[in-house]
């Protein structure tokens, strides 16, 4: 199929950007990378009638310090953001996740806000920003808001954005270097959406849980938080815990579906088997060390 009519606009800046999203009425989309809104847009599930390109504006690329932790500008590729050697330093666990997003042909292309702000449940990036406690930075003309990654997701592909707004950055704050990484999917090809997966990080102080951040994906309509597992885990000492019965605390903050491509039943067996040999893995790792 062809994409239907629509008009575009390459922005000059990010003010311009919000000038034209604020003229549409709605009836714009945003263009960084394209690699979900072309497939979209060629089987007319998506219908803007003006496209608003934004991929190559300097001052939403680029990873730096800030506020004690890094700032992403929402436009950076993907696989920029794999090669960079602070990202991998300071969130080793956001490296891990992006590595499984797509294929490389894609990542060339995409960005790290795209697959943000799309709000796919079963992708890598929205449950990492999730897990981490990343904050958004939204821009509209009636000025600048930050948003908790919480708070963003509604649905599956709804977001809290507003039609007039864009986003523009996601602030990571700052993990310990040592912090003990968790990443498990389980798909059906490399490259594919995962049908379970988990991703977070652990803080251990002296043999102690200080700090946990640990998000599913593709167990629920959006990325979901186990917060009765990080709970759990907090100030515990890494020798005494019950992996199993943390699963099981995890598993119960997720909300498992039945699709074309796995059951619910199939979701929550396989998630709680993931969650427990990653848990028991990391922290073996961290025993030994």
């Amino acid at each position: 199929m062809k994409p239907a009519p629509f008009d575009y606009v390459r922005a000059t800046s990010i003010d311009h950007g919000c000038a034209l999203l604020a003229e549409a009425g709605g009836g714009a989309q945003l263009l960084a990378g394209g690699q979900t809104l072309m497939p979209l847009l060629a089987l007319r599930m998506s219908q803007p009638f003006i496209l608003i390109d934004i991929g190559h504006l300097p001052e939403l690329q680029g990873i730096a310090p800030h506020a004690g932790g890094l700032r992403i500008g929402a436009a950076t590729r993907q696989a920029d953001a794999l090669a960079n050697p602070l990202l991998a330093q300071a969130l080793p666990v956001f490296v891990t996740a992006l590595a499984h997003v797509g294929h490389h042909q894609t990542r060339n292309r995409g960005t790290i806000g795209g697959s943000i702000a799309l709000g796919e449940p079963a992708a890598e990036m929205p449950a990492t920003a999730v897990a981490l406690r990343a904050s958004m930075t939204l821009r509209s003309v009636r000025g600048a808001r930050t948003m908790a990654a919480d708070d963003l997701y509604l649905g599956p592909y709804a977001t809290a954005i507003a039609p007039d707004e864009m986003l523009v950055a996601i602030d990571y704050p700052a993990w310990p270097a040592d912090a003990v990484p968790l990443f498990r999917e389980v798909a059906r090809r490399p490259g594919d959406f995962a049908l379970v997966g988990l991703v977070g990080a652990l803080a251990i102080v002296e043999g102690r849980i200080e700090r946990a951040g640990i998000a599913w994906f593709g167990m629920g309509p959006t990325p979901m938080r186990a917060r009765q597992a990080e709970q759990a885990l907090v100030g515990q000492a890494i020798d005494r815990i019950d992996v199993q019965a943390i699963a099981d605390l995890a598993i119960a903050d997720s909300a498992p579906f039945d699709d074309g491509h796995a059951s619910a039943a199939y979701r929550r067996s396989v998630g709680r088997r993931i969650f427990a040999s990653s848990l028991a893995q990391a922290l073996d790792r961290r025993l030994a060390a």
